[in-house]
């Protein structure tokens, strides 16, 4: 079997002959315009979202590699919170994978969970990085957690990879998921879709919620309630990341979350989207990825689920809870398109 480094090593000469054919910043990307028939070509510093989504995966499978080589090892655990914690392993994975994103884009902006803003936030692209997703799973080996890499456009994830790892103690094994816009989602390169599931009774939902029990976290437990008495059950596996994947292969049929961060998202949501889900806000706005809630699904329970998000999230923006758009890095402009 092909290790994973050989792997990684075979994905990197690959965009090394890609590159070698084709200037980075001068790709032919078309996009479709308003107007039927009309195509214009695409931003001059645009580049190509294949080429994109290969970076994400290679730079998520060497943060994954960090990950593996410690998963039978002790943890060395700190706090950022009185229950949000961080290991040593997630900032060494977070090093690994910005390093390979640096390596490739040096004038990209660079967003990771640890290590806050890096790189030229003056840059069309935006990389977000959870270098390990779902770190409280990992510290007590409860397979739920993954590494996230996804670029941004504007708002806009465009390409991403999630290394997802399952298993368990003595049966640890991966999976990737990779998307980017206008390419099918695959799971360890075969394609996957969201559920046609079209009855919230005959629905499996998943939900997380932060670290902060404020009046988000006490709506989001009111809304755990109320979706466990009309679905088939409701989840909570602590990865943003985790659930959207999720979402895209069918195991689950909708998700719904206060207080996500980028690095949360960006990968998952162009995964989940490209597997034919449709994602809003929990009060059915256009989404971005600096919004401060999200609703995913499969598009054809996306109303029924909505149905009860909308009001209470209408019900917090009435009682003046902050649901505005996360921080944006300094400088980086979110109308590029």
């Amino acid at each position: 079997m092909q290790s994973l480094r050989q792997w990684a090593s075979g994905r990197q000469a690959a965009l090394a002959c890609n590159r070698a054919r084709l200037p980075v910043h001068r790709s032919p990307i078309v996009r479709a315009s308003s107007v039927k028939g009309e195509v214009t070509a695409a931003p001059a510093d645009a580049v190509a979202l294949n080429e994109l989504m290969e970076v994400a995966i290679m730079a998520a499978e060497k943060g994954a590699e960090v990950v593996r080589e410690a998963l039978d090892r002790p943890r060395s655990i700190s706090f950022k919170g009185a229950t949000d914690l961080v290991t040593e392993t997630d900032k060494a994975s977070e090093e690994a994978v910005l390093a390979v994103l640096r390596k490739h884009y040096p004038r990209h902006a660079l967003l990771g969970e640890e290590g806050g803003v890096s790189g030229d936030t003056d840059s069309s692209y935006l990389w977000c990085v959870d270098p390990l997703d779902g770190t409280t799973n990992f510290a007590h080996n409860y397979p739920a957690f993954a590494v996230s890499v996804g670029v941004v456009r504007g708002v806009t994830p465009v390409a991403g990879c999630v290394v997802e790892f399952t298993g368990g103690p003595h049966a640890w094994v991966t999976r990737t998921f990779a998307a980017h816009t206008g390419r099918p989602t695959t799971c360890n390169g075969k394609p996957v879709r969201v559920s046609q599931v079209s009855d919230v009774r005959r629905s499996l939902l998943v939900t997380g919620f932060g670290y902060e029990h404020d009046e988000a976290w006490s709506a989001n437990m009111e809304l755990f309630k109320e979706f466990t008495d009309v679905c088939q059950g409701v989840r909570r596996l602590g990865a943003a990341a985790v659930d959207l994947c999720h979402l895209s292969m069918g195991v689950v049929d909708g998700y719904w979350e206060y207080r996500l961060k980028p690095w949360d998202m960006a990968a998952g949501i162009v995964i989940a989207q490209e597997a034919g889900a449709t994602i809003t806000t929990m009060d059915g706005r256009p989404f971005s990825v600096f919004e401060r809630s999200m609703l995913a699904s499969n598009t054809l329970l996306h109303q029924q689920i909505l149905d009860k998000t909308d009001p209470k999230t209408r019900g917090l923006l009435a009682a003046n809870v902050d649901l505005s758009p996360w921080f944006v890095p300094p400088g980086y402009d979110t109308t590029r398109r």
